[in-house]
């Protein structure tokens, strides 16, 4: 024999009722069948509002009846042919439950009794409609009123089960039924006296868990919506999937820390014969669910599963007066056990200053009052001082027997919390180690899930979330790099890199799930209004794990908010100079929030673009060797325009030329005017550990005044031509000294400068070609041939590559 039991949501539609018709007629080929049934989906609650809204003398509940009514209805004439003779019983049925609520209504009162009656209609209306709908089939089927097999005392709503009468009478009843599937409702039971009695939360669970029992059946079923108990919640969690077997153990704490799918005390008579338990999914009946039992089975998951519970109220008791002096604890839980409030979590200072615990949000109020009445004599001599309560809070929690013949779990867990800027209120752990239990905000559950369930789950692949502000030319260049590579960089260094949020300067949009890469401009056309304000606010709402910051701007306002996304643990990368060029004051914040936040702040392409140049100078410095100088040539756009430059081709359209190629800034002045250059001698300065300034550089220019005074880009650009022979001037000079025109950058002694000079032959930046870069690096490892980083130092490609390394390096991390 084998006992089934199936969940609201199994029998809450009219194909989902034909699923369960069909699984119970395959299951009763091989033996026969007891079906437990819940209420259809959602009628029990439906059924309590409308109670509660008849006994407040608000003639609304008539309204939710009829819903009710029309639900069932609805159901029957999905199921059955000519539904006329089942209608005609249910509509009975439906007239005892509405003179009910019209007693309820016109009493003005609604006793745990009544509302056990009130309740009760859901099992019996649900099961009296499969019943009757699959002897409408011909199959060989039996409706069995369960309160005539169960009966328990007078504790209405959570009566207490006789077992000796109860288990004699279903054996006696199935040792003399014949038929193959009998029907009982869930939940309900009847007192010795006669009364109707309900068996609480999980009520449905108990009845088939009790029938196994008595019955000693091999295994009970209990069929859900779900395909078992998953690794964490599926609906926060997308790479979550099921558990294929779990000890009693396991399974209870993963039910009472929020998985939905079991309710402990209910299956507590088939636990004390060890009967198996198996979790299988109504709408995929093929899928293979949760096995729970007592049988070990190899695993090599050290972490069976995450769960949670949500609205959580935080409560500490407190003072110097608790010190040493016993009962503390005892009046404590008194006070909250009179109250009929459950503890969900408690933890205790070693100190005994102190004791904490978790309770429903919902007791909060009446906790703090029960307690601060307590030790109301305490708190006046402040020894102890009035209970401090936080709300807003969840709880999660880590799971499963091999947990304490592991190491590290615990820092596994706390760590990838930090590093998600997930703040830990409390922490608990009993002696068995099967549980680690963490209050966090309510606000960072899914965050914490997902991040914990990548770091015990899903084979090491860490996901990146990217939000990109500045979609010119680099940022598009950086978005097709990155979908180009995602499959490879999955694959090989195991990160899953999306981007999940992106702004121009008039646009931007969001998808928590990544936006789709194949058409990512579409939705630009309908999307908010962007603002870096708006942005950061939407970064910091989505809350998600391993969340990174990228700037492809060169705008002063988004480099403001860096220290913003910090705070926040979300890593920035940057190619735009300007924070790293700033005060050093700002610069520095920028470091040691980096350092406090755990969040890096990378900008490798601020210098060099792809170049490795700030990375080359860290491991240096990092490695104990001490920088002498650093002589650069640091401008791709520079270097590009002085290599095409001659008496053959004028100033102006060379520059032009530069910026129409995307080697310069949009405005060309911030490369010519030489503070760009400025700015990188800078950031190399300050890697070097060197607390100098922008106005400490000496910068010789090579402009004219009256380029360098230009109002306006086109201004700008007609000085160019205005000055002509001063440019000319100055080749005609190097020509005539065999020598080319490089900017460069210098730096010795704790002193910088930049300027045009005349490079002769034979100089390591005589031949540098085009757009390149190169730096040389002096050091008291490298005194007389210097370290030299040469290559490419502008460009969108490069630019965007560099940026995509420091994605990577964050990754890596």
């Amino acid at each position: 024999m084998k006992v089934l039991k199936f969940g609201g949501t199994s029998v809450g539609t009219t194909q989902n009722i034909k699923k369960v018709i069909a699984i119970l007629q395959k299951e009763s080929l091989s033996s026969p069948i007891v079906c437990v049934v819940s209420a259809v989906g959602g009628i029990t609650d439906k059924l309590l509002q409308a109670g509660e809204l008849a006994k407040q003398k608000d003639k609304s509940y008539l309204t939710v009846f009829e819903k009710i009514k029309s639900i069932h209805f609805k159901v029957i004439e999905g199921l059955v042919n000519n539904p006329k003779s089942i209608l005609k019983e249910v509509d009975a049925t439906f007239e005892n439950l509405k003179q009910l609520l019209n007693g309820i209504y016109l009493i003005n009162e609604l006793s745990p009794k009544t509302s056990d009656k009130l309740v009760s209609y859901g099992e019996l209306l649900s099961s009296f409609i499969i019943a009757e709908v699959m002897e409408d089939l011909n199959l060989n089927t039996v409706l069995k009123n369960s309160q005539e097999l169960i009966i328990t005392n007078n504790n209405f709503t959570k009566a207490e089960v006789n077992y000796d009468v109860t288990n004699k009478n279903i054996v006696d009843y199935f040792n003399k039924a014949n038929q193959l599937i009998t029907i009982l409702p869930g939940f309900v039971s009847k007192s010795q006296s006669g009364e109707t009695t309900t068996l609480g939360r999980g009520g449905s669970d108990f009845t088939a868990a009790i029938v196994a029992a008595a019955l000693k059946v091999d295994q009970l079923e209990i069929w859900t919506d779900v395909s078992g108990m998953y690794t964490t919640n599926p609906k926060l969690v997308k790479q979550a999937y099921p558990i294929a077997n779990l000890s009693y153990q396991e399974a209870m704490e993963l039910s009472h820390f929020g998985a939905k799918v079991l309710y402990p005390p209910t299956v507590q008579p088939v636990l004390n014969l060890s009967i198996p338990i198996h979790i299988k999914n109504t709408l995929h009946p093929e899928a293979f669910g949760t096995i729970i039992s007592n049988q070990k089975k190899e695993s090599h998951l050290t972490v069976k599963g995450i769960s949670h519970i949500d609205n959580v109220a935080l409560l500490t008791l407190e003072g110097s007066g608790m010190v040493g002096i016993p009962g503390f604890s005892k009046r404590l839980f008194e006070t909250l056990a009179n109250e009929k409030i459950n503890i969900i979590f408690i933890t205790q200072a070693s100190s005994e200053h102190s004791i904490c615990f978790g309770i429903d949000v919902s007791n909060a109020e009446q906790a703090e009052q029960a307690i601060n009445t307590a030790f109301e004599y305490e708190i006046s001599l402040h020894k102890i001082n009035p209970i401090i309560v936080e709300k807003g809070l969840s709880i999660i929690a880590l799971i499963g027997d091999n947990m304490k013949s592991h190491q590290g779990i615990s820092g596994k867990l706390f760590s990838t919390l930090g590093k998600n800027n997930i703040n830990v209120r409390a922490i608990a752990q009993g002696a068995s180690e099967k549980n680690i239990s963490a209050v966090i905000n309510q606000s960072d559950v899914k965050k914490a899930l997902n991040s914990l369930h990548e770091r015990f789950f899903e084979v090491n692949t860490k996901q990146l979330n990217v939000f990109i502000t500045g979609i010119g030319n680099v940022g598009e260049k950086l978005i097709d790099q990155i979908k180009q590579q995602h499959n490879f960089l999955k694959k090989n260094l195991k990160l899953d890199v999306k981007i999940v949020g992106m702004s121009n300067s008039r646009k931007m949009i969001f998808n928590p799930n990544g936006i789709d890469l194949n058409n990512w401009t579409e939705p630009f056309h309908h999307a908010d209004k962007s603002s870096i304000e708006g942005f950061y606010q939407k970064v910091i709402e989505l809350n998600l794990r391993n969340s990174i910051f990228v700037d492809v701007t060169a705008n002063k306002d988004v480099a403001s908010v860096y220290e913003n996304y910090l705070k926040q643990s979300v890593a920035v990368v940057a190619c735009n100079k300007i924070a790293c060029s700033d005060k050093y004051a700002n610069y520095k914040n920028l470091q040691d929030l980096s350092l406090k936040y755990n969040a890096p702040f990378l900008y490798e392409t601020n210098v060099g673009a792809g170049l490795p140049i700030i990375n080359t100078l860290n491991n240096l410095v990092a490695s104990g060797d001490k920088v002498i100088s650093i002589q650069a040539v640091l401008s791709g756009s520079l270097n590009f325009v002085f290599n095409n430059f001659s008496d053959k081709k004028n100033f102006h359209d060379t520059v032009k030329q530069a910026q129409f190629e995307g080697y310069t800034e949009p405005d060309p002045r911030i490369d010519l005017s030489g503070i760009d250059v400025a700015r990188k001698i800078l950031i190399l300065a300050r890697e070097n550990g060197i607390p100098m300034e922008i106005v400490d550089i000496t910068n010789d220019s090579f402009l004219t005044e009256a380029n360098l005074n230009s109002d306006s880009v086109d201004d700008f650009y007609d000085t160019l031509i205005n000055d002509e022979a001063h440019f000319q001037k100055l080749y005609a000079s190097a020509t005539a000294n065999k020598c080319q025109l490089k900017y460069v950058a210098e730096y010795k002694n704790g002193k910088a400068k930049v300027g045009l000079q005349e490079v002769p032959e034979g100089h390591p930046f005589y031949n540098l070609e085009g757009k390149d870069n190169i730096v040389m690096f002096y050091t008291q490892r490298y005194p007389e041939q210097p370290l030299i980083v040469k290559g490419a130092g502008a460009g969108a490609d490069v630019t965007a590559s560099g940026l995509f390394a420091d994605i990577i390096r964050i990754g890596n991390k």
